[in-house]
C-alpha cells in the first residue's frame, strides 16, 4: 500500500456538553496539526499516490472553512460534541467527497483510503481513516 500526507492546522473555539468533559464543557479554544493521509494500493500512470499540491490545496481549503470559528455557533455542528475524533472524521468525509468530485485530479479517483490525525498535542491526537 502507497501512501502520501500532507499537513495543516485549524484554530477553533467550541464547548462540550456532559460531565466526561470536565471543565472543556465551557467554551475554550483548540489548535490542532491537521495530517491527512491518502491510500492506494498501485501508483497512478505518473508514479504518484495524489497531486501533493492539489492534496495541500483541499487540505487547506478545508482547514479555512473551519478555522478562527466558534464550532458551537456554525449551523453543521449545532447540538453536537466536536471532539477531536468527530472533527477528524468531518475533515476526512470533506476530502473524500472532493476525490470523488475530481478536485484532487483524475487519478485520484483511484484512492483506496483516506486517513485524518488531529493532534491536540505532543501527547495526544485521534484519527478516522475511511475507505473510498
Amino acid at each position: 500500500m502507497f501512501s502520501v500526507t500532507v499537513r495543516d492546522h485549524i484554530m477553533v473555539a467550541h464547548s462540550f456538553t456532559g460531565e466526561v468533559f470536565g471543565p472543556a464543557q465551557r467554551l475554550h479554544g483548540a489548535t490542532f496539526v491537521v495530517d491527512a493521509t491518502f491510500r492506494r494500493a498501485e501508483l497512478d500512470a505518473d508514479n504518484i499516490v495524489v497531486d501533493i499540491g492539489r492534496a495541500l490545496e483541499q487540505l487547506h481549503a478545508i482547514c479555512g472553512a473551519l478555522s478562527y470559528r466558534n464550532l458551537d455557533d456554525e449551523p453543521d455542528f449545532k447540538g453536537v460534541n466536536t471532539s477531536t475524533e468527530f472533527l477528524a472524521k468531518v475533515i476526512a468525509d470533506r476530502l473524500a467527497d472532493g476525490a470523488r468530485a475530481g478536485e484532487l485530479g483524475e487519478g485520484a479517483r483511484e484512492l483506496t483510503g483516506i486517513a485524518v490525525t488531529l493532534h491536540e498535542s505532543h501527547v495526544a491526537w485521534a484519527s478516522y481513516e475511511r475507505t473510498l
